[in-house]
């Protein structure tokens, strides 16, 4: 039998924009206020009449090749058996070379604690056998967590036959977060969120 690895697939057909996604990752994690772990950029496209709007989730795309882990001067950052990216926060000297390595732009720094944090699909849930916050608060099931190495699991029957796309693929770090009917234009708009 394969290892586990966790990828997530997120379905933008689906996806309406509500962000109960960022406030149940906020209440699960305990996210400081002002910063994220994930958010939905949400896009306007077009002049009145011929409007189009559009939401792009963004989170830590827990990669394959991390470019984070190889920067970290002290060790922090590590892939743990289940492909998922975490960060030891005794280790993290919060010098920022993870965030300025990460061209995803999905990690900050905790305003109080000091320390560099990011989304590890709630590593802490999945561990116990359950799904990440903002994929059970989904409520119209746009984002589908699962083993991508298990060809009976729902992620893996998703990519098998829908057409997807990841974020910045050129760069080679192989994201694990998966879109489905994904706006490109949305991917070159500059981040604007609001403070929850």
């Amino acid at each position: 039998m394969s290892k586990i690895r966790y990828a997530m697939v997120i379905d933008l057909r689906k996806c309406i924009g509500c962000n109960t996604c960022s406030v149940a990752c906020k209440s699960e994690n305990a996210v400081h206020i002002g910063v994220w772990k994930s958010w939905v950029k949400h896009i306007q496209k077009g002049e009145y009449p011929n409007v189009s709007k559009s939401f792009l989730p963004l989170l830590c795309n827990n990669c394959e090749e991390p470019i984070c882990v190889t920067v970290c001067p002290v060790n922090a950052n590590r892939v743990e058996e289940n492909g998922i990216v975490s960060t030891d926060p005794h280790r993290c000297v919060a010098c920022r070379y993870c965030m300025a390595a990460c061209p995803y732009e999905v990690r900050y720094v905790h305003p109080i604690k000091k320390i560099v944090e990011k989304c590890n699909w709630c590593l802490h849930r999945v561990k116990v056998g359950l799904q990440p916050a903002c994929v059970e608060a989904c409520p119209s099931g746009a984002r589908i967590f699962g083993d991508l190495n298990d060809p009976e699991s729902e992620v893996s029957k998703l990519l098998a036959k829908q057409p997807v796309q990841v974020l910045k693929p050129e760069i080679g770090t192989k994201p694990h977060v998966f879109y489905i009917n994904l706006d490109h234009d949305a991917v070159e708009i500059k981040r604007e969120v609001d403070v929850l």
